[in-house]
């Protein structure tokens, strides 16, 4: 019986996650974009109106390079987003419900969050 309860909670575990992985997708595709068409503003806006020199340049290959680097951030993205069951499993909350929602969403925030470094990063540079 308590083997029977045991993959219960394992098949829950693994349902609840596999059910939030396409939000979390969603809002690292959203992220990304916003976060490259804020630096692009930085970079017209303020980049290209500093009297410094900026070794950067934005041409389609650059674009698409950085698409491309950023699909491979994804993947890596979804690799850790299974610290989110495992940790689960190590940390045996008494409230899993609780515990899954608050690791989903501080691991949701700071990996949409992560993409705006860059942009954030250069307009400290030159303002």
């Amino acid at each position: 019986m308590g083997n029977e309860t045991w993959k219960n909670k394992a098949e829950l575990r693994k349902e609840w996650w596999r059910k939030k992985r396409l939000n979390y997708n969603v809002g690292l595709i959203v992220s990304g974009i916003l976060a490259f068409i804020l630096y692009l503003i930085i970079v017209e806006f303020i980049v290209m109106k500093s009297e410094k020199n900026w070794e950067g340049e934005l041409t389609i290959f650059t674009i698409l390079f950085q698409g491309i680097g950023y699909l491979i951030m994804i993947g890596i993205a979804n690799l850790f987003y299974y610290l989110g069951p495992v940790s689960e499993l190590i940390i045996e909350s008494k409230n899993s419900e609780k515990y899954r929602n608050l690791t989903y969403k501080i691991g949701f925030w700071f990996s949409c969050g992560v993409p705006f470094l860059i942009p954030i990063s250069l307009f400290i540079e030159f303002i």
